[in-house]
């Protein structure tokens, strides 16, 4: 029986990870008293006597948690920014390459990705990689999400009553996409830039939806971004993405298509909720190119890929 504490299960992604794992008949998950949730001694008594530990904390009290385990078995998956650049936490994104793969294989410290950066990741690590994308390629990325992954206040401001209700005439700030982090400098920066393998972040643009979760992330750029020998079409990029992505559980790239096949003519960001997977679209034509990519902002954004990364370390 795998023993398993959350550290921080109030929180939505804490409490999503104790959803999936209350589901399966092989674990054990450890449970803290609530008077005690802050106490150091009895978080590190629980820390240390689990075989994974999940820290669903802020950034600070993860680096607080983190410090607490002792126990060299422990395998310790951290869903906050804390670790996420760290030399001594391995990136929690085993599509990144086979490497990654292994490396979450061998890992008892494992920084899970951020939502927005694991999009962009899916879209943009595997040509930098082979050199269908420059590293100086300067990269725009727009994105929207489902409300929950903004935390709990903005969650209850989303679904007080009447919130996202309108009348003719009337158009509720609740009831449309709005976009934010417009100081050009959100969180997931520092992941996206460093484990894409560019020489500068992307201009990043996030929006939340009137909607609870799911995600569409957008990373478009010029022909002229490419490669040196500025050769690469359209079809190079769709055909390398799905060859990096051939014979992946939880990733897929859709065909490309020159007039793309969508339900209304609408790429639809709640396609891959409730689930672990990511579905990659290629669009545009030879000049100008987009990459779009849809995942559950709490499943393969947070919680899913928390628990894929345990499996992984544990051999499962």
């Amino acid at each position: 029986m795998i023993k398993v504490f959350v550290d921080g299960q109030e929180g939505t992604t804490g409490l999503q990870i104790h959803e999936r794992l209350t589901k399966r008949n092989d674990v054990e998950i450890l449970q803290i008293e609530p008077e005690l949730r802050k106490d150091p001694t009895a978080k590190s008594e629980l820390l240390n006597a689990a075989d994974v530990a999940f820290l669903c904390l802020p950034d600070f009290a993860a680096r607080e948690s983190a410090k607490l385990v002792s126990n060299p078995n422990t395998i310790v998956i951290d869903a906050s920014t804390a670790h996420r650049t760290q030399d001594d936490w391995v990136y929690g994104l085993p599509e990144l390459s086979a490497q990654q793969n292994e490396a979450i294989k061998q890992a008892k410290r494992i920084a899970n990705p951020g939502c927005y950066a694991s999009g962009f990741l899916l879209a943009v690590a595997p040509l930098v990689q082979v050199g269908l994308l420059q590293k100086s390629a300067q990269l725009v990325c727009h994105a929207v999400s489902g409300y929950s992954g903004a935390g709990k206040q903005l969650i209850a401001e989303y679904e007080a009553p009447g919130a996202q209700q309108s009348s003719p005439g009337e158009s509720p700030k609740l009831f449309a996409p709005r976009h934010y982090a417009l100081a050009l400098q959100h969180k997931h920066l520092p992941e996206m830039k460093l484990h894409a393998g560019l020489d500068f972040d992307p201009l990043f643009s996030p929006a939340v939806g009137p909607y609870y979760k799911g995600m569409a992330v957008n990373v478009s750029f010029f022909k002229s971004q490419t490669n040196a020998c500025n050769c690469v079409t359209i079809k190079d990029i769709a055909e390398q993405l799905a060859a990096h992505y051939h014979g992946q559980e939880y990733v897929k790239v859709m065909p490309y298509s020159e007039t793309p096949d969508l339900e209304g003519g609408f790429l639809n960001p709640t396609a891959c909720n409730d689930t672990n997977n990511a579905l990659i679209y290629v669009f545009g034509h030879d000049e100008q190119i987009q990459i779009s990519v849809i995942l559950d902002n709490l499943g393969k954004g947070a919680s899913g890929a928390a628990v894929q990364n345990m499996d992984l370390a544990l051999g499962i």
